[in-house]
């Protein structure tokens, strides 16, 4: 009976998680690229004191909002009408398998989403002296691209087939829609499933839910559109809105229930699954971190903002029409009105975040710096990074980003900073594990210990955290 309320404490973690990067893509993201391009075109006043012409954070906030930008103009050849009535036009069985192929070709999406985005962030940020074994910066962005417009053009067709389900009269392929969510149960039920497993259902379900409340919010656009935006319209929705959002929580509360009966697992284990979501945000707001937080909780959960946003902001700006110096205030009211929303989650995840560590008991990981190590070289000593002048340390910290990686094998590089206890716990490779555990005999009871921020450095789409 703990099972519903540990789960949804989870979720409702998660879900936040899931807004602020969301979030982030609307309110900060174009602020960061107006101030990367500001320091292009200023570049002449700061002369060649710098060894790179931007950092590798704005580099990375350049490519997004760019791919942003040129998505958005590709969604305007779709049109949503034609799909609609194309859609509309076919059988109840035949939607029913469409909309299980989209919900798997989604997944499917996702998984190497990530993939072909972090290739485009490491190829354009990589140290230029290191010799290239990638095919380059051009043919990954345009992947990256076509990968963004067509997972855009799939969570539109999703949104499609849900609204057709919402306005069609019988609501027999609403019904059918809602009970393939309890297929899930038979699916999951009677497998045997370990801590770290469950804990890669739990981001998945976190991330599905979070999709499926944005694709509420298009269709209730989609519909509020078409009828001139009366608002009784919007109680003819409210119940079927309620019936898919009362089916996915009654289907995760029943599949975690027996899952963690039929494995032994106690219900504490979401509030392990919770602490390790604060630690990767407590974590990646350090100075040294390597991640954004947005960039780690997009790993984590197999959330990707990016084809989402674009889908919305296609919806938003085709729904309504803005006309007249009143309506443009109103934009920038609303869009000021995001910015402190986006700052309030954040500070107020936060806050939480670091009450959930410490309850946790995780603090000693967060303050006391790993020793760092290179692949064939012994543990650099701490006291290597004092010795080192007061300016390189502080510029190769502002350096650090999302992108950086571990450093080639053939090469002999040490590192100069400390990296953060997320790097250590998370994203350590197994052989570096096993030269600290060597060459430090404290650290033997946590590697034998295995608890769950060390076993877990997978994301749901199953690769490795580097």
């Amino acid at each position: 009976m703990r099972i519903p309320r540990e789960l949804e404490k989870l979720m409702v973690f998660g879900i936040f998680l899931c807004l602020d990067a969301f979030l982030y893509v609307f309110t900060l993201l174009p602020l960061r690229v107006c101030l990367a391009l500001f320091r292009l075109l200023t570049l002449p006043c700061y002369g060649l004191r710098d060894r790179r012409l931007l950092q590798p954070a704005q580099v990375c906030d350049i490519f997004k909002g760019v791919i942003l930008v040129i998505c958005y103009f590709m969604m305007h050849y779709v049109d949503y009408s034609m799909m609609y009535h194309l859609i509309r036009g076919q059988s109840v069985i035949k939607l029913y398998i469409i909309y299980n192929m989209l919900e798997v070709a989604d997944r499917l999406f996702s998984s190497f989403g990530q993939d072909i985005l972090d290739a485009l962030y490491w190829t354009a940020t990589e140290p230029k002296e290191r010799k290239r074994a990638h095919i380059g910066v051009i043919p990954h962005f345009f992947m990256a691209v076509l990968y963004v417009f067509l997972h855009a053009i799939l969570i539109m067709v999703q949104a499609t087939t849900l609204n057709v389900a919402f306005n069609s009269h019988n609501k027999s392929l609403l019904t059918i829609m809602m009970s393939n969510n309890f297929v899930e149960i038979k699916g999951s039920v009677f497998k045997k499933f370990e801590k770290n497993n469950l804990f890669q259902m739990s981001n998945s379900d976190i991330k599905e839910r979070f999709t499926n409340y944005v694709l509420l919010l298009i269709v209730c656009l989609r519909n509020m559109e078409q009828f001139s935006w009366n608002p009784d319209h919007l109680w003819v929705l409210f119940p079927d809105v309620c019936m898919v959002i009362a089916s996915e929580i009654a289907v995760d509360i029943v599949k975690h229930a027996f899952i963690t009966k039929f494995n032994d697992i106690t219900a504490d284990v979401y509030s392990e699954y919770r602490a390790s979501l604060a630690f990767d945000l407590v974590s990646s707001r350090q100075k040294n971190a390597y991640t954004d937080y947005s960039d780690s909780v997009a790993r984590r959960m197999g959330f990707i903002p990016l084809p989402l946003a674009v889908l919305l902001i296609r919806v938003v700006t085709s729904s309504i029409k803005v006309q007249g110096i009143l309506s443009y205030a109103c934009v920038i009211l609303f869009y000021f009105g995001l910015i402190s929303l986006k700052v309030l989650n954040s500070i107020v995840l936060l806050g939480k975040s670091c009450q959930y560590v410490k309850e946790a008991k995780m603090e000693e990981k967060l303050f006391t710096p790993p020793p760092t190590s290179t692949p064939g070289k012994p543990p650099s000593k701490p006291q290597s990074r004092s010795k080192l002048p007061q300016g390189l340390a502080s510029e190769e910290t502002l350096s650090a980003s999302v992108t950086s990686q571990p450093p080639h094998p053939k090469e002999n590089i040490i590192p100069l900073l400390v990296t953060s206890n997320s790097d250590q716990f998370l994203t350590t490779p197994d052989g570096d594990e096993k030269d600290i555990t060597q060459e430090n005999p404290d650290l033997k009871h946590r590697s034998a210990k295995k608890d769950l921020l060390e076993i877990d450095r997978f994301t749901i789409c199953g690769n490795r955290i580097d």
